[in-house]
């Protein structure tokens, strides 16, 4: 894909302090894109913001205090970039967790709250703003962990895994629910400037992995590509002009791919959306 240039264009990251975010952002910046690099911690964000500055002098970027697992803080960053009055062209849902026992704040199951409910709330939100622009585009970093996905049972959305096989089997349900949404607002959103892409980034050795136990992490991590790797396919979704009249559609090392059955089903894509909106107005209205 050839590198062009991307000044004047904005682009929000989430998850951009660390693993692909941090790539993401960096080869952003260095096209001269200007950058937000959404992520809940500015303590270890800042650091990474300006050893990119530092190498590309210049660089447009700016941190966006963003906590995926609380739906009130998800609305409060939303509209404190709204607020700037900055312009959006990407949107890209990068940040998520895996293997992680728990609940959200709200009392979601950790995995489900963070890598599909809280992105979900935080495109709702900036949608208006990505409409303003001649051509948006939504990225959600899903993955081939997708595939595993049998179905989702909506009852063990709101109650914590047991076990690490249950909290691998919420991974691949959220990242089935990542290629959903995209397809899903594909529909909702036909006609109006804004495309969607959803995509696997490879298998990468990122923070993602950071509670898998002990034992796994270090084995699985020989076998998985680097951050920058990563990001290839994400940069591809985000940027290549050829996709510009594509929308929903699931992506593999920069190639469209079909995603699983379950992920092409319509009914299902539809009724996860409002699902999602009964939830987040559920908790924002209580």
């Amino acid at each position: 894909m050839a590198e062009q240039d991307l000044k004047g264009r904005t682009f929000l990251v989430t998850g951009a302090n660390s693993g692909i975010g941090r790539a993401t952002a960096e080869a952003l910046a260095s096209r001269g894109a200007a950058v937000v690099m959404a992520s809940r911690s500015a303590e270890r964000t800042l650091p990474v913001l300006e050893d990119i500055r530092r190498k590309h002098p210049g660089a447009d970027l700016e941190f966006l205090a963003l906590d995926l697992a609380s739906l009130r803080a998800v609305k409060e960053s939303a509209e404190r970039f709204l607020a700037t009055g900055r312009p959006l062209d990407v949107l890209i849902n990068n940040a998520g967790i895996a293997a992680t026992p728990g609940l959200t704040q709200d009392g979601f199951e950790v995995t489900f709250g963070t890598n599909h409910l809280g992105p979900f709330l935080l495109t709702s939100l900036l949608l208006p703003r990505l409409q303003e622009a001649k051509r948006a585009r939504i990225v959600n970093v899903a993955s081939r962990a997708h595939q595993q996905a049998r179905g989702i049972d909506w009852a063990m959305l709101e109650r914590p895994t047991r076990s690490v096989k249950e909290r691998l089997r919420m991974y691949g349900v959220s990242k089935l629910m990542n290629v959903l949404h995209a397809a899903e607002l594909a529909r909702r959103l036909a006609g109006t400037g804004v495309t969607t892409y959803s995509l696997h980034p490879g298998v990468v050795a990122s923070d993602i992995w950071r509670e898998a136990p002990w034992p796994i992490r270090p084995v699985m991590k020989l076998f998985m590509l680097s951050n920058e790797e990563g990001a290839r396919t994400s940069l591809y979704c985000a940027t290549a002009p050829e996709l510009e009249n594509v929308s929903g559609r699931y992506y593999d090392d920069r190639r469209e791919q079909s995603p699983s059955r379950l992920a092409q089903d319509a009914a299902l894509a539809r009724e996860l959306y409002e699902r999602s909106e009964a939830m987040v107005k559920r908790v924002l209205v209580a």
